[in-house]
């Protein structure tokens, strides 16, 4: 491999980790963070990588290598969290780590190696908040897709509603469904915890998953497994605290639940720095409030971790003072973490009378995803030493850029026939 070393390298990973699904444009935070994280032959390794999940036999080739030193370069990148394995039935397929949800996570989750990881928040906390580029990149031309959503506490939610929450909507059902559970270091509090801003003292190991998501954090070292005991005690911890709940933008087959708060989670502080609501989507549900018995004591706003709550204070006809809570629909998560704090039980979840689109999977979520931004051509011609496939991956890239076409294909109308024959391709 070392014929391309002598060339920019970081410049070249930079230019491949931007073309996943979570965009990331180039800066000196950018290079930074990378030559911290991987070394020249890690970076050779994975701009040559294919962007869509591979079989070692077909990355070999790509990469220009050959056993043993293939898995070895594969296991020390997947403990590394720059490589994703992913065990699908009777062998493993190898994908490059977006940097959320990925390399990012996972870095701030290793328990092991050499670590720095201050070091890491640092670069990470610059990279992220030193300007608005990357916000921008990934919602700056009004995209829908995101990959994490607000799940609402189900206690929250209006009687009159209750029925209606769907499974997907449930965090007791992902937890019944499941069968392999784990927990780790909460990225976002480590990287706080290192910066000195951490305001909350709830513990660290604070990040859950279940099913193959659990199974691939084991399998690397990134998080513990746990009983579903254990699973349910910290989910009743988070209530009892009042943290937002997010989870895998999918209806099916979710594989992990954050436990947020407002110092801490880095989407919650990107929506208050770059105005992007959508960075976390919302629930189905939005929060309402009873102005007959709200007395506008302010605990509602003071838990909501996006700062949705205002306390709206007039006179009454006869001159005395009326306070009640306020909601921004365009901000609210539909969580419930406000109506948890209400002791006068004047907060609830409603259903919302605007439809919230949640994609059905992780294959639709990408697919979607890297459609806004710009990099879908990646995943349909993704062998990077193709002359051919560079040739359609250019052409597909612009004319994918084309906002009337983007938008076509985004529509209510088109969008499920748009995936039923992404589907069939892929199959």
């Amino acid at each position: 491999m070392g014929h391309i070393v002598a060339k920019d390298i970081y410049r070249q990973l930079g230019d491949k980790v931007d073309g996943t699904p979570v965009r990331m444009p180039w800066s000196g935070n950018m290079r930074r963070m990378l030559t911290a994280l991987y070394t020249p032959a890690e970076a050779e390794f994975i701009v040559r990588m294919p962007y869509r999940p591979s079989t070692a036999e077909r990355i070999g080739p790509m990469v220009g290598m050959a056993e043993p030193q293939l898995s070895a370069m594969l296991d020390s990148l997947c403990n590394k969290g720059l490589v994703c394995d992913i065990w699908e039935g009777d062998h493993y397929l190898y994908m490059i780590s977006p940097f959320v949800i990925g390399f990012f996570e996972f870095t701030m989750m290793r328990t092991k190696g050499d670590l720095e990881p201050k070091k890491w928040a640092e670069l990470f906390q610059s990279y992220m908040f030193g300007n608005t580029d990357f916000w921008d990149a990934n919602f700056g031309d009004d995209q829908i897709i995101s990959v994490m959503r607000a799940l609402p506490h189900e206690e929250t939610v209006g009687d009159r509603d209750h029925v209606e929450i769907l499974d997907y909507e449930r965090a007791s059902v992902m937890i019944k469904e499941a069968s392999t559970f784990a927990v780790g270091l909460c990225a976002c509090r480590h990287e706080q915890h290192h910066l000195g801003t951490r305001q909350c003292d709830v513990p660290l190991e604070t990040c859950t998953s279940m099913g193959s998501a659990a199974a691939f954090l084991i399998r690397n070292g990134f998080a513990r497994e746990v009983s579903r005991d254990e699973m349910i005690d910290i989910f009743d911890r988070s209530r009892d605290l009042g943290f937002t709940l997010s989870t895998d933008n999918v209806k099916q087959g979710a594989g992990f639940v954050c436990h947020c708060c407002g110092c801490c989670c880095n989407l919650m502080h990107g929506i208050k720095y770059s105005g992007y609501p959508g960075l976390l989507v919302s629930s189905s549900y939005i929060a309402e409030v009873n102005t007959d018995t709200c007395n506008g004591c302010g605990s509602c706003a003071r838990a909501c971790p996006i700062d949705a709550i205002t306390i709206h204070s007039e006179k009454t006809a006869d001159g005395k003072p009326h306070r009640w809570a306020e909601i921004d629909r365009e901000l609210c998560l539909g969580c419930g973490v406000c109506a948890l704090k209400c002791s006068f039980d004047s907060l609830e979840l409603r259903k919302r009378a605007q439809k919230v689109f949640h994609p059905e999977d992780s294959f639709e979520r990408v697919i979607l995803q890297s459609l806004e931004r710009g990099t879908l051509q990646n995943l349909l011609f993704d062998n990077p030493n193709s002359t051919a496939e560079n040739f359609f991956r250019a052409v597909l890239g612009g004319f994918l850029k084309l906002s009337p076409v983007k938008k076509g294909l985004m529509s209510d109308v088109f969008r499920s026939r748009f995936m039923n024959v992404i589907r069939k391709g892929a199959g």
